[in-house]
């Protein structure tokens, strides 16, 4: 049996054809009286018509699609920042496509492709470095791109992303009413905007709070795991001034942190405070219930489909950072000097 057409709707209901089709269009509908709409709605459910999604995209040269690139679906950040993509999407009849890309830029190019060619009309990356060549080639390609959690340096394209310095001025400002003086700080990768950013503000934090550089040391971690946090925290406790408390780029470096004072016959906060970052999920229920910096990511999530719905509509023509304000959440983790 054959898909019922919008014209036989117009024949059954004795209407021209064009009025089924702006009723079937939500963003037309408004211009057809409301019992002609009811009508039109009834017949359309009545003979079970469905919208061909091929051809409407052939003739808008839109398919209502928006992909979404993360670079770890399992990490705990994600996931509220693309339920925030998808429901500002939906309210505007867009649904996004979410793809899995890890950290490999060869994989990320292939991925991007991938979704070009099922003609989605913009991406939303989460999976930006501050010198990405995979934005560079989204550019070149012509797609409306918005990136989200990170940035990138030259500023090409519109992102929404935490306040990182602001961010570390609360991190570095509690630990300092606590009483610390020796503050480490965990850092992320550089190539990342999150570490640079938090390093930077870490940095800035400690300056104008009068407190001595030499004795609030900075360690990269390579990755945002809790084993590169381990690491890194060791080295910051081999020194011989020893810090107090660390402050570390995100939660996963921070929970590396207990493992390294309690690798060190230590325990946390007795022997050293700690912050994180993100406040990820069950960050509550850890031992020590972490204090850490609150992102508002499912916020991230709904500003970024903002954004991306601004620039296919044309209402946002330049480029635009986005900065969330953050939040200390103090838990178990730090307690006074």
């Amino acid at each position: 049996m054959s898909k019922p057409t919008i014209k036989q709707i117009a024949e059954a209901l004795d209407v021209h054809p064009s009025t089924v089709s702006r009723v079937l269009n939500p963003e037309t509908r408004h211009r057809i009286g409301d019992e002609l709409v009811a009508r039109v709605l009834k017949a359309a459910q009545d003979l079970h018509y469905s919208p061909n999604r091929i051809a409407a995209a052939l003739r808008t040269r839109r398919s209502g699609t928006i992909g979404v690139v993360v670079p770890d679906i399992g990490s705990p950040v994600f996931p509220p920042i693309v339920l925030g993509i998808e429901n500002a999407l939906s309210r505007h009849r867009y649904i996004p496509i979410v793809a899995n890309a890890g950290g490999d830029k060869a994989r990320q190019t292939f991925i991007v492709d991938q979704l070009l060619a099922r003609q989605v009309d913009g991406l939303i990356l989460a999976t930006a470095e501050r010198n990405d060549p995979v934005v560079a080639h989204c550019l070149a390609q012509g797609v409306p791109i918005v990136m989200v959690n990170r940035s990138d340096d030259a500023g090409r394209v519109s992102s929404v992303v935490g306040d990182s310095r602001q961010a570390m001025a609360l991190a570095v400002g509690h630990l300092h009413a606590l009483g610390h003086r020796r503050i480490g700080h965990v850092a992320g990768p550089s190539s990342l905007s999150t570490g640079h950013e938090r390093e930077a503000g870490f940095l800035q934090a400690v300056a104008d709070l009068g407190l001595s550089a030499s004795q609030c040391p900075v360690e990269r971690a390579p990755a945002y795991t809790e084993d590169a946090g381990q690491a890194a925290c060791a080295q910051l406790l081999s020194r011989r001034q020893r810090i107090t408390a660390v402050v570390a780029a995100n939660d996963f470096l921070a929970l590396g942190c207990y493992a390294a004072v309690r690798a060190a016959g230590g325990s946390c906060p007795s022997d050293l405070s700690v912050v994180g970052h993100n406040d990820m999920l069950l960050m509550h229920a850890v031992s020590p219930a972490l204090t850490t910096i609150r992102v508002p990511f499912y916020e991230m999530g709904t500003r970024a489909a903002a954004l991306m719905l601004g620039a296919l509509d044309g209402s946002i023509a330049t480029t635009a950072r986005t900065l969330l304000t953050p939040e200390l959440v103090v838990r178990a983790s730090t307690r006074p000097l």
